[in-house]
Order: structure tokens, then C-alpha cells, then sequence
């Protein structure tokens, strides 16, 4: 399994890597992870790094064998940016990978927000799940969970990231979800 994505995907503050939610996932379902891309970035946001998820996935990825599974996570970062930019840099980067992996199976997952997602993420939301229908790849909208609703052990004082017992809980999400996908 190799995923993609931003600080949510590759850890952020006391949260290494190896803690957290795409690594919890892989654990869960005994597959072998590979993880991928740097915070602040997103399908369009190159964030202070200076790429964007698509430079992730050419620099980190393509050059590995294709993988069983591939799950792109992100979009919280793009919510400045237009939905119709958005929809455009989520086309090109699922092209690219059919392109060199066609037989791996891609899941596409949504904008993460610990708490109640501001109302630019919507849009993100919905054009990456428009992307993810147009291209025949499954979609995982994060944002329908209420992830600290009474639990506030589960993000940390940034109120942006996930704890690593918020990683714990995605990451039984995501494995869950990808029991039913993949």
C-alpha cells in the first residue's frame, strides 16, 4: 500500500510518520506501507517544499513497482484555491498514475478537518469527488466524520492535526473503508 498526501498523511508535530494514520491502516490490514508526499502540500498548494501532490508521486513513487493499493489523501490545503484548479490538478495526477500503475487499485480520500471543515473545503470535497466518479476511482469523504465530537484527547492544541490517538482513529476508519474498496 502507498500513500500520498499531506501533514495529515506523513505526520505533523509529535505524530512521526510511523505513527500515523496511513501507517496505522496499513498495520491494521497487514500490508506493507509506503509513505509519501510533505505537510503543507496538496493537488495544487505546493506548500513551503514547493510541490504539489503529483511532484510527490513522480519524485517519491512512480519510480517504485506498482503497488496493490495507492491511496491519495489531501485537499485540506487546497481549500484557497478554486474548486475547478483543484478538479484540474486531481485529473492530471489519478492520468499519470493509470498511466504507470494501471492495474493498481487508486483511492481517492477527501480534506481531513479534525473539527467542523470551513466552507472553501466543500468545494475542495466535492471536486475531487467529482474527479474520483468522472475517473471510476473510489472516494473516501473524511469530512462526513465528526472525528473530536466530545473528544478533545483527539487533536492537538494547533486544533488542526490530529494526536496520535486521532491517528489511531482515522486510521481504523480508513482501514475499514479500504476493506470495502480495495
Amino acid at each position: 500500500m502507498m500513500v500520498l498526501g499531506d501533514s495529515f498523511t506523513v505526520g505533523s508535530g509529535p505524530v512521526p510518520a510511523w505513527r500515523a494514520y496511513a501507517t496505522q491502516a496499513a498495520r491494521l490490514l497487514g500490508w506493507q506501507p509506503v509513505i509519501a508526499g510533505a505537510g503543507g502540500t496538496g493537488f495544487v498548494n505546493p506548500g513551503r517544499v514547493g510541490r504539489t501532490f503529483l511532484d510527490s508521486f513522480l519524485a517519491e513513487l512512480a519510480w517504485r513497482p506498482e503497488p496493490d493499493v495507492l491511496v491519495i489523501s489531501g485537499g485540506h490545503n487546497d481549500r484557497r484555491w478554486s474548486p475547478q484548479r483543484v478538479r484540474q490538478a486531481a485529473a492530471a495526477l489519478l492520468w499519470q498514475v493509470k498511466a504507470r500503475w494501471p492495474r493498481a487499485t487508486t483511492v481517492l480520500v477527501g480534506p481531513m478537518w479534525m473539527g467542523r471543515p470551513p466552507r472553501e473545503a466543500y468545494g475542495v470535497r466535492d471536486a475531487l469527488a467529482e474527479v474520483a466518479a468522472r475517473e471510476g476511482v473510489p472516494f473516501l469523504d473524511p469530512m462526513r466524520q465528526r472525528w473530536t465530537a466530545g473528544r478533545t484527547r483527539l487533536v492537538l492544541p494547533d486544533r488542526i492535526h490530529p494526536t496520535a490517538e486521532g491517528h489511531k482513529v482515522i486510521g481504523r476508519w480508513l482501514a475499514e473503508a479500504l476493506r470495502q474498496v480495495a
